[in-house]
């Protein structure tokens, strides 16, 4: 009975108030859906956000242990049959070394220029992102104490890098060499040991990207005609974002003798492991002698050579034989004295290379920060800096 006067209630309903209800039932749908959908729309769109933010700080995470595989545009890339022309097809005579990488060649362009060619060998043990690493970072820096990328080359499984042609090879070649060494007299040895310092400062603090090299060494130092220094070789590089001071990693390369103690048993690496690398290439270019000259010795490697000279009050002993006699004292004490701040096992005490080239352009004693006995490394911090 209810439901029958229900019936006729709704079937007697005025028209016009019949038209109010529905009205009244679509508008109350419509207002609905105008704040779901909104709503909706405003998280997705601040999950989307998020999601955004995190992929970019995880791919500059990641940049900070490798360069972008974006290659350089093709206006630097080479042909094959152009570069095996320019070194008779890779010949023999043409070699001028090997090293990790594979073989380098020497070779001319139509022009007349020179170049060195390195080839990567299938047997090497620097891969892929170790060759895209080299061209896409050199590709991008400019600095008079870096060697300049001229171009590159992919065809197949092979794959060059074309520099420009260094006459006078690399340091190791001219500074171990018994003969070769008296043509590095003080001032050329220090003029090597400013411009390294430079070419570093450069990559640290003033190109627009922030590069750890990480393989800084005798070998990969190179000499062009007038005997300045320039930094090749960026296949170990790491590139750091923003205000990035420190990474970690597992795979630690590199040449042992040159590595911070920190890195070669941690694989800590930051600005201060360059510039503990760029430290004992000084005092290698001050002794003359390799620091693994003295491997035999663990007590007597080349850190701990200097800093016993240093604590007896004779390090300008630890000078080469050929530049004792006409080097300038205060320049090669001072360049003694950077090298102990330099590889001070507490890494915040090491100075970066705005300080050192400070130090080393600086005649003013006052610049210089005190050595403490405590704040060296002891023999057996020193000696994991020797070859292994």
């Amino acid at each position: 009975m209810d439901g029958e006067e229900k019936l006729l209630i709704y079937e007697f309903m005025p028209n016009s108030s019949l038209d109010q209800v529905l009205f009244a039932k679509r508008n109350s749908s419509l207002l609905a859906v105008g704040i779901v959908i909104p709503s909706v729309i405003a998280v997705l769109s601040t999950i989307a956000y998020w999601f955004f933010c995190f992929r970019r700080k995880r791919t500059k995470t990641q940049k900070s242990h490798n360069v972008g595989d974006e290659m350089p545009t093709t206006e630097l890339q080479f042909s094959f049959s152009t570069i095996s022309a320019t070194t008779d097809n890779f010949s023999e005579a043409n070699k001028l070394g090997q090293g990790g990488f594979g073989s380098v060649y020497k070779g001319t362009l139509s022009d007349g220029q020179e170049i060195a060619v390195k080839r990567l060998s299938k047997n090497s043990v620097q891969g892929e992102q170790e060759f895209k690493n080299e061209v896409t970072l050199v590709a991008q820096l400019q600095h008079r104490n870096l060697v300049r990328l001229l171009g590159f080359c992919i065809d197949g499984e092979e794959k060059l890098l074309i520099y420009e042609f260094m006459p006078n090879a690399s340091l190791d070649q001219v500074l171990f060499d018994p003969n070769k060494c008296t043509l590095l007299d003080w001032e050329r040895r220090y003029k090597i040991i400013g411009g390294i310092a430079r070419g570093l400062l450069y990559l640290h603090e003033e190109s627009r990207l922030k590069i750890i090299h990480r393989d800084l060494k005798a070998s990969n130092i190179l000499l062009d005609i007038d005997m300045n220094p320039k930094i090749p070789d960026f296949g170990m590089a790491r590139l750091f974002v923003l205000d990035q001071t420190q990474a970690n990693t597992s795979k630690v390369v590199g040449t042992y003798g040159y590595m911070a103690p920190e890195y070669a048993m941690r694989g800590q690496f930051s600005v201060k492991t360059d510039v503990c690398s760029f430290i004992v290439l000084v005092l290698e270019i001050l002794s003359g002698q390799k620091n693994s000259s003295y491997e035999s010795n663990v007590s007597q490697d080349l850190l701990s050579h200097a800093w016993r000279h240093w604590k007896n009050g004779s390090a300008i002993e630890l000078l080469d034989s050929t530049i004792k006699d006409t080097s300038s004292r205060d320049e090669a004490m001072r360049c003694i004295h950077i090298g102990l701040l330099c590889v001070q096992e507490n890494v915040a005490d090491r100075p970066t290379m705005p300080t050192v080239l400070l130090m080393l352009n600086s005649y003013s004693v006052s610049l210089y920060l005190p050595i403490s006995k405590d704040k060296l490394p002891d023999e057996s911090a020193a000696s994991s800096m020797t070859l292994q």
